[in-house]
Formats: C-alpha cells, sequence, structure tokens
C-alpha cells in the first residue's frame, strides 16, 4: 500500500512547491512509482511540470465530476511520475467543502481507491489552512513540513502543529509528522542559527539533508521540468536527490532497480 505524504506550512514562500515537485521526480528517478497531487489554486506544481492549469483536475474529483483515474497524467520526461493536476477552480473549494456533510473526507475518497497504484504519493498544498488543506491532512499518512532558514522560521508553525494536532486527534488519528526540511538556505550566520534553533526544537524530525537558494531551482519550472533534469549538476538538484534518499531511508526504503 502506498504512502500519502503532505507538504504544507501556511507561510508563503518557503519553497514548499519546489520541495513537492522535486521530491517527487527523484524518487521516481530512484525506482519508485509516485503520484504528485497538486492540492494547491494556484497550481505552480502543474505548471512546473510542464502541464495545462486549465484541464480537470484535484477540483472535479473532490466535487464528484469524475475519478482520479480520469484526470491524473504522466509525466513523460520521468518515468514512474505521475500528475493529478490542479486550476484556479479550487479556490472555491474551501467554501463548498465547509457546507457539505463529511466535507472533511473528500480528498481521502478522492486518493483511497489510487494508493496502492503507486509507492509514494506527495500532496502539495496551498499556504493556507483552510479546508482543503485539511482535507489533504486527514488524507494523508504524515506531513512534511519546509521551513525557511530566515528570521521568522519558527513564526506560524505553532499555529501549523496545532491544526496537524486538531487533525490527528478527531479526524485522522493515523497522522503523523514526516518531518522538517530546511530550505532556501545561504551560508549566513542568520540562516545557521536558525537551523540550530530548529533542531534544538525538534530533534530527529529535522531532516539532515539542507536545501540551499539556487537560480537553477527557480529556474527549471519555467521550463516545465524538475531541476535534475534542467540542471543535474547544479547544488539544487544535488540538494534534492540528497533529500529523496534520506526520504527513503527514513521509510526503510532504497532506490528499486530500473526494470
Amino acid at each position: 500500500m502506498g504512502k500519502i505524504v503532505a507538504l504544507a506550512n501556511q507561510k508563503g514562500g518557503v519553497g514548499k512547491t519546489t520541495t513537492a515537485i522535486n521530491l517527487a521526480a527523484n524518487v521516481a528517478i530512484l525506482g519508485h512509482k509516485v503520484l504528485l497531487v497538486d492540492a494547491d489554486p494556484q497550481a505552480n506544481a502543474t505548471s512546473g511540470l510542464g502541464h495545462n492549469i486549465k484541464n480537470k483536475g484535484i477540483y472535479e474529483c473532490i466535487v464528484g465530476e469524475c475519478h482520479a483515474e480520469e484526470v491524473i497524467v504522466a509525466c513523460e520526461e520521468v518515468k514512474g511520475l505521475d500528475l493529478l493536476p490542479s486550476s484556479i477552480n479550487l479556490v472555491g473549494a474551501d467554501a463548498e467543502l465547509a457546507t457539505e456533510g463529511g466535507g472533511h473526507y473528500k480528498m481521502k475518497e478522492v486518493l483511497d481507491p489510487i494508493k496502492d497504484n503507486y509507492d509514494f504519493i506527495f500532496i502539495d498544498c496551498s499556504p493556507s489552512l483552510g479546508f482543503t488543506t485539511v482535507n489533504a491532512l486527514v488524507a494523508s499518512d504524515s506531513v512534511l513540513v519546509p521551513v525557511q532558514c530566515g528570521y521568522f522560521a519558527l513564526e506560524g508553525l505553532g499555529k501549523l502543529l496545532s491544526t496537524i494536532k486538531m487533525v490527528k486527534s478527531k479526524l485522522n488519528p493515523s497522522l503523523d509528522i514526516e518531518g522538517f526540511l530546511m530550505t532556501m538556505y545561504s551560508r549566513s550566520k542568520l540562516a545557521n542559527q536558525v537551523i540550530i534553533e530548529v533542531r534544538d526544537h525538534f530533534k530527529h524530525l529535522v531532516y539532515d539533508a539542507v536545501i540551499q537558494r539556487n537560480v537553477r531551482l527557480d529556474e527549471a519550472p519555467s521550463h516545465g521540468v524538475p531541476v535534475i533534469l534542467y540542471d543535474a549538476a547544479s547544488t539544487g538538484s544535488r540538494c534534492y536527490m540528497e533529500c529523496a534518499t534520506e526520504f527513503l531511508r527514513r521509510n526503510n526504503k532504497g532506490p528499486k532497480k530500473s526494470e
């Protein structure tokens, strides 16, 4: 059975979508079958993998217009990676889900039937703690939290952790924290101090891999590919491969041989 991992942080600009795209791609490159679910109405993960943000996607699945299998698209550039796209239509989901009975479970109902088709399903959540993000947490087995190596790194994490605790206690008892990934690192005294503080606070949950600032990470989405296909020798590509390798190790997995 596949594992579903939500990438969440209500603070924007922390590298969440960049992490979702590149972690999913690298885990697939390491031989695993992966689905990336774009659950953000900005649809940056969808466009960042070169797909049309006007096509049907997760919103139409949530409201019952279609099944996930009908809208999932294969990422031809990365063998083993599929995408469940998003669009601006998802903006209305928060209001619509809040008025429906069992609205918290809609994304779980979408993903459960296809969970066994994948080794891992990553959900790129929107930068909010609205109904759609709570839906993603209810559908997930764990949460990976990207944390920017900046002055306000810990700001808002308390609210996110409270939301995770609420979901775990009332809606999804099996939800765990996958870990905290430090992103947008620059070699400065402040960035190093932030990493020390986060590791002191969250201990072993903080990944050893650290994602450094890298222009190639910013450029790759405009070409519709993960950074490993845009510039495999770049610092950003190396950082996310280290992240993917650590993610698999923490899940007692390793690279699979190509068939």
